[in-house]
């Protein structure tokens, strides 16, 4: 055990017991970054599944390679692992997954002691951050899309409803649908503490001929990073 600790299995080829004491580490460790990574927020069973067992299948290839040449190698191919596309996942599914697998590399170099500290720390920081909401933004700011047809002039058309109804309120894009026969407004707005969305939104229907209406949070995309 003391070998473990150490980090000298990473000289030569480690005894079973080592490599079974190592494995199961990694399991508990992965569990607890999965556990941390689906504390109040979205997610996927195959990603949370994917950040309890990428820990142990990264110590074990490390393990098994250590004191070689190929460890180079093996550490390049898993990184390889991690496919960074635009759209499954957002920054913190990314920084979940390094997470998982720098903990399989401390425990695959036999660290650890210092893999459990790393866990705390990090762990520790993403369940404090979250729950304090860091970076989440203003609460109160919605997203309103309007659809009006074409032949309406869309600059101060709902300037009237807006002021009734919102704090602030402002045009942050104008797009053409349906063949170029209708536009869609995006406003970012705050709504008054005693506004009525319904109510709102029945005005708005009155104003654009009764045509497509989405007011929801604001929220970016999972695309975004």
């Amino acid at each position: 055990m003391s070998e473990i600790i150490g980090g000298s299995v990473t000289g030569g080829t480690p005894s079973l017991g080592g490599l079974l004491i190592c494995t199961v580490c990694s399991l508990v460790f992965g569990l607890a970054v999965s556990a941390s990574y689906m504390f109040r927020n979205k997610y996927s069973k195959s990603l949370a599944m994917a950040l309890a067992l990428l820990p142990a299948s990264v110590q074990i290839v490390i393990m098994l390679v250590g004191g070689n040449i190929g460890a180079g190698v093996a550490v390049a191919g898993a990184f390889s692992l991690v496919r960074f596309r635009s759209i499954p996942g957002n920054a913190r599914d990314i920084c979940a997954l390094f997470f998982a697998m720098a903990l399989g590399f401390v425990t695959g170099m036999g660290y650890i002691f210092y893999a459990f500290v790393f866990l705390i720390l990090i762990g520790g920081a993403s369940l404090l951050l979250t729950a304090c909401r860091f970076g989440q933004g203003t609460a109160d700011i919605r997203v309103l899309r309007v659809t009006i047809p074409e032949n309406l002039d869309y600059e101060g058309l709902f300037d009237d409803v807006l002021g009734k109804y919102t704090r602030s309120a402002e045009l942050d894009r104008v797009k053409t649908t349906n063949m170029g026969s209708l536009y869609e407004l995006t406003y970012s707005v705050r709504l008054k503490t005693d506004a009525m969305p319904k109510a709102f939104i029945d005005e708005l229907r009155c104003r654009n001929g009764n045509l497509n209406i989405l007011l929801s949070r604001e929220q970016t995309g999972r695309e975004e990073l």
